[in-house]
C-alpha cells in the first residue's frame, strides 16, 4: 500500500515522501492518526504542488538545521551518571540527558531527533546521531563518567 507521509516518521521516511507500507499499518495506524494520506493520483499532484510552493521555505529550514549542526561542533559531551564499582551505570543514559547537556551549551535540540548507536549502560565513550534534517545529520561523541 502506498501512502504519502504528512510528518517525519523515524525509520519510515520524511514529510511528503511516498512510501510503501503494509496495508494494516497504513489503514489502522498511519491514516487514522493523521500521519499519512493514501497515495492516489490526485493526492500525489496536490503534494507535488505543495512541494513546489514550499521549496524556498525548505532551503531556510535546511540552513537553520546546518547552523544548529555547526553550533554543536565537534567537542565531546560529558554525561555524569551514578555507577557501580564494575563501571556499570545505574539505569541508562537517555536522549533527555543528552538534550539537556546540549541545552547547557546553548544549543536546543529536540530529544526525539537524537539516537544512540547501541545501548549506553557502562562508563566510557559512545557515539550518537542527531537527525536535524533529512539532509543534515550530525554525529557526536560523548563520554559517560561517574558522578
Amino acid at each position: 500500500m502506498e501512502v504519502i507521509l504528512k510528518t517525519d516518521i523515524k525509520g519510515l521516511g520524511y514529510k511528503n515522501d511516498t512510501v510503501d507500507v503494509k496495508p494494516g499499518y497504513g489503514r489502522n495506524y498511519l491514516i487514522p492518526q493523521g500521519f499519512a494520506i493514501l497515495a492516489s493520483n490526485s493526492n500525489k499532484k496536490m503534494i507535488a504542488e505543495n512541494i513546489k510552493q514550499a521549496a524556498h521555505k525548505a532551503d531556510k529550514i535546511k540552513s537553520d538545521a546546518q547552523a544548529v549542526a555547526d553550533a554543536i561542533g565537534d567537542a565531546a559531551l560529558e554525561i555524569k551518571a551514578k555507577a557501580g564499582d564494575s563501571g556499570k551505570i545505574f539505569g541508562a543514559v537517555t536522549t533527555l540527558q543528552i538534550s539537556d547537556a546540549l541545552k547547557a551549551r546553548g544549543v536546543d535540540v529536540d530529544r526525539k531527533k537524537i539516537s544512540f548507536k547501541g545501548e549506553v549502560k557502562m562508563l566510557g565513550d559512545y557515539e550518537l546521531e542527531i537527525d536535524l534534517h533529512k539532509e543534515v545529520k550530525k554525529e557526536l561523541k560523548f563520554s559517560v563518567i561517574a558522578e
